[in-house]
């Protein structure tokens, strides 16, 4: 028998209902799992899609100079970044940030996919990229293709400065020259926040610092940004004029050992990364050796007045012009006859120097050589500086005592040289080298006794006013200098047509402030001599640099011009 229509019409309506009631106390069985009992696991699950922690990024520390004029700053920059595992399947999207980015776009794919297979979620797309070229890029809106804040390091000077700072790498961390040296001090710490994002990975809402970013600290050098740069064109113009090879240039303070300007060149951009190959970014100044030719003599003639056995009018038989050391000749260009010590440097008498140094005892005149710190690292903190070479006396062959005393067989470098000139020049008191701003007294190293200083001081200012090293002379103000020309050696000896051109000093001499030095490297254009080549780089940049300091001129009528008579020795002398 059939149930009425009616009947059967309710009993499907009431297991509908029923069925609708159960999906209903299902799905509030299951909102209740999801929000009450598993509410941890998803909220993390959707805070890992859209909460991000990001790096808060913390800008380098600045370098100025001593005058607080920046040298070296870091400026704000955009680096575009992905997740390859979303880029990866965006070809044609990828390929307009390609073409935008002006990169290979076959490459870039090939980049994702790579980093896509190895299971990574974070690839830089490109780095340093101009913040409005970034704009244009995140416009396209490619999903997962973010933007970060970044720093990237400038330097206002160029080239100019670029030997002594140094340079950053794509990290902002510091590489080569003082940026190296001092980047931990630079060096900022990233601070952290966490961000929200949309499914398109673009940021839309931003939240709570977790660390604040600590910005590096600045550092105040010793250098004078404008004296650098005028030091850097008069070595250019020098190098082009004399079609050298290489040259380098350093001034110190001779009471606080501070390096107010060093410059080397061939120089480089530091701004471009492409220039920064060849070893051009080697510091020269104190990297590189050389043999200093007759600016040692001045060491030489300080080891004899040391000694007690010389005095500045003591005289020396130079006849016949040459001095024989078993079968080496030591040779003067000229027959100068009788000289004292005095003439002996403004002549650059290489026998007259010989003679001195070979009556002197080996381990005493060795120890003067050493007070000065050759062959012993400088002690900048520079990265790459060297010691040079300096034998001790009992490894020196028997013409070597001869040879030291007017610069071969021993190697320096440019900032070991001021430095040595900058303790003639204190009253014999050697300060320590500081690349840094240096505020107050410094504890220098008494050398030699202040009397022997003061006597090569006036020896030196002798060389200056009549002797090979005129060319120095700065009008207005008493200044003390050696010349120096040395062959360059090579391999089984010196070649003979190549050489190093030197001049050595300091200004003014009645109250001495600043010690320069300049090497000039393999000069081409057919002078040679440190007298004719590097005096007047010496000249140039030292007349600046007591201009700058605002020393006043000395009052001394005599010093107005300078002597060009046919009694000087015109480089000849230092030929050694």
């Amino acid at each position: 028998m059939s149930l009425p229509r009616n009947h059967s019409s309710r009993w499907r309506r009431r297991i509908v209902l029923a069925g609708f009631g159960l999906l209903g106390v299902g799905l509030a069985a299951r909102a209740t799992y999801l929000q009450v009992l598993d509410h941890d696991f998803y909220r993390g699950q959707g805070d890992a899609r859209q909460l991000r922690t990001v790096s808060i990024p913390a800008h380098r520390g600045n370098l100025l100079d001593r005058h607080g004029e920046p040298l070296a700053v870091s400026t704000p920059i955009q680096t575009l970044w992905g997740n390859p595992q979303s880029l990866i399947e965006q070809p044609a999207a990828m390929r307009e940030v390609a073409a935008l980015l002006d990169l290979d776009s076959d490459q870039l794919q090939q980049r994702i996919e790579t980093s896509a297979s190895r299971g990574r979620e974070f690839m830089y797309i490109k780095r340093h990229v101009p913040p409005t070229l970034a704009d244009s890029v995140m416009e396209l809106r490619v999903a997962d293709l973010s933007v970060q804040r970044e720093y990237r390091r400038y330097y206002p000077n160029g080239s100019a400065t670029s030997h002594v700072l140094g340079f950053t790498d794509v990290d902002d961390r510091g590489r080569e020259g003082l940026e190296l040296a001092y980047n931990d001090w630079l060096a900022g710490v990233p601070g952290k926040r966490r961000v929200i994002r949309d499914l398109n990975g673009r940021e839309i809402a931003g939240t709570d610092v977790i660390e604040d970013a600590v910005p590096g600290r600045d550092l105040r050098l010793g250098l004078d940004k404008q004296l650098q740069y005028l030091a850097d064109s008069a070595l250019r113009d020098a190098v082009a004029r004399n079609k050298a090879e290489s040259a380098s240039l350093v001034v110190m303070d001779v009471h606080t050992g501070e390096i107010r300007a060093m410059v080397n060149l061939p120089g480089y951009n530091p701004n471009d990364i492409s220039d920064r190959s060849g070893g051009r970014q080697r510091n020269r100044a104190l990297t590189d050796v050389f043999e200093p030719g007759s600016t040692m003599k001045s060491f030489t003639i300080a080891a004899a007045l040391e000694s007690g056995e010389f005095k500045p009018d003591d005289i020396v038989y130079t006849s016949p012009g040459y001095y024989e050391i078993g079968k080496y000749k030591i040779s003067d260009t000229r027959d100068h006859g009788w000289l004292d010590l005095r003439a002996i440097m403004k002549k650059s008498s290489n026998v007259g120097v010989s003679k001195i140094a070979t009556s002197l005892d080996p381990e005493q005149m060795w120890s003067v050589f050493d007070g000065f710190g050759f062959g012993r690292p400088p002690g900048s903190e520079f990265p790459g500086e060297v010691a040079g070479y300096f034998n001790h006396p009992t490894l020196w062959h028997y013409v070597e005592q001869a040879s030291v005393s007017y610069g071969y067989g021993i190697s320096v470098s440019a900032l070991q040289l001021v430095r040595a000139y900058a303790a003639i020049a204190a009253d014999g008191v050697m300060p320590p080298v500081s690349f840094l701003a240096v505020d107050g007294e410094v504890d220098g190293v008494r050398v030699i006794k202040e009397s022997t200083a003061q006597q090569l001081q006036s020896m030196l200012e002798g060389v200056v006013v009549d002797g090979t090293g005129h060319r120095a002379a700065i009008p207005g103000y008493r200044v003390a200098g050696k010349t120096g020309t040395s062959h360059r050696s090579q391999s089984g000896g010196y070649a003979e047509d190549r050489y190093v051109s030197v001049f050595a000093g300091f200004a003014p001499v009645s109250n001495p402030r600043l010690a320069a030095v300049v090497v000039v490297h393999d000069p081409k254009a057919g002078e040679h001599f440190g007298s004719v080549v590097a005096a007047p780089i010496f000249k140039a940049v030292m007349a600046h640099a007591l201009r700058l300091d605002g020393v006043e001129p000395d009052d001394i009528d005599d010093l107005t011009s300078v002597s060009l008579d046919d009694s000087v020795d015109d480089g000849s002398g230092d030929r050694s």
